[in-house]
């Protein structure tokens, strides 16, 4: 008599994401030239509508800035080379993102390579460029001093995270080679590049339009631009049931699905953000192209079902879980 048939193991998380990692030219062609354009259309209608009213203009910086983010996420879909086959075009539409987002290409691509190394990894915390999605421990925070503890808790308070400091991290510290070692020469040179690019922009706007309407337009829908793009990539870290793990019990697929999230958005913002909330999937796989993450998410749900959703309205609080309870497994707030 035949014994039966073992069952065929499992695909493993990566082997069912593969199929959905090939980009598709026309859709990478398409977001790249519509977005671009929109983006254009409606920096030419601010500075039209400074001749009407200021009020118009400064109401067109929502749907500015909400393209300045999308813009972005275009830029990192080219930092994983998830947007095109061609790496040459990956860094030719990447470097031109970075002259809309202040963000220097190949610098920020090394930062962000590190953080997919070890994000909600305990033993590998302590990267600068991993502020706004690191943490420390309740025994941690516990074990420092009266002063340290009262000085991290105003670093990591809301309002200064979410609106103050974000601001200041793409128009002024991504001026500088920051937390890059000289030996990474061609960092340095996408920082100097970009910032020689910018300037030359920048003096043309300037000499065309006058440094008040530049002042105008530009600044406040980059900053709104800052504050949106960090609070995105925040919240899908540090929320109170995002799962933290020592080296030794680290894993990527455990990480990417029990230390990220499926930010629910409308599809409107979800359009804006490029997708990124699915941020689960994209760390699962970074080479998948933003429009084939939502599609994975919904036909891939034996890999994807475990994951923690998070409403708009949940992600509003997310924010305010700073520390991790070794014990409990859990992101908490800070104590009163």
């Amino acid at each position: 008599m035949s014994l039966p048939e073992s069952p065929a193991p499992a695909a493993s998380p990566l082997a069912m994401l593969r199929p959905y990692q090939s980009p598709i030219l026309a859709h990478s062609v398409w977001q790249v030239v519509s977005t671009f354009s929109l983006y254009i259309a409606c920096i030419v209608a601010m500075y039209a509508g400074l001749h009407v009213s200021i009020w118009l203009t400064l109401g067109l910086t929502i749907p500015a800035s909400g393209l300045i983010v999308r813009i972005f996420m275009l830029q990192h879909d080219c930092g994983h080379r998830s947007l095109f086959r061609s790496s040459r075009m990956n860094e030719v539409v990447g470097m031109l993102c970075s002259m809309i987002t202040l963000t220097p290409f190949a610098y920020w691509r090394r930062l962000h390579a590190r953080h997919h190394g070890n994000w909600n990894n305990l033993d590998g915390r302590g990267i600068p460029a991993d502020f706004f999605s690191d943490c420390i421990t309740v025994a941690e925070y516990g074990a420092r001093s009266r002063t340290q503890r009262f000085l991290y808790r105003i670093s990591h308070q809301p309002l200064l995270m979410n609106f103050l400091l974000p601001p200041l991290v793409f128009i002024l510290l991504y001026r500088l080679p920051f937390d890059t070692p000289w030996s990474c020469r061609r960092e340095h040179v996408s920082v100097l590049i970009l910032n020689l690019a910018l300037l030359g922009m920048f003096a043309g706007l300037v000499l065309v339009f006058g440094f008040k309407s530049v002042l105008i337009v530009q600044l406040p829908t980059l900053i709104m631009a800052a504050i949106i793009g960090i609070w995105l990539f925040s919240v899908q870290h540090r929320f109170e049931d995002a799962q933290w793990a020592r080296d030794a019990g680290w894993t990527h697929a455990q990480a990417s699905l029990e230390g990220t999230s499926y930010l629910m958005l409308p599809r409107l913002f979800q359009w804006f953000s490029g997708n990124i909330g699915l941020h689960h999937v994209h760390h699962l796989s970074p080479g998948i192209p933003n429009y084939r993450l939502q599609a994975c998410h919904d036909e891939c749900p034996a890999v994807t079902a475990s994951v923690t959703s998070l409403t708009f309205r949940q992600a509003l609080n997310a924010s305010t879980y700073t520390l991790w309870n070794e014990t409990t497994h859990r992101m908490v707030q800070f104590p009163a």
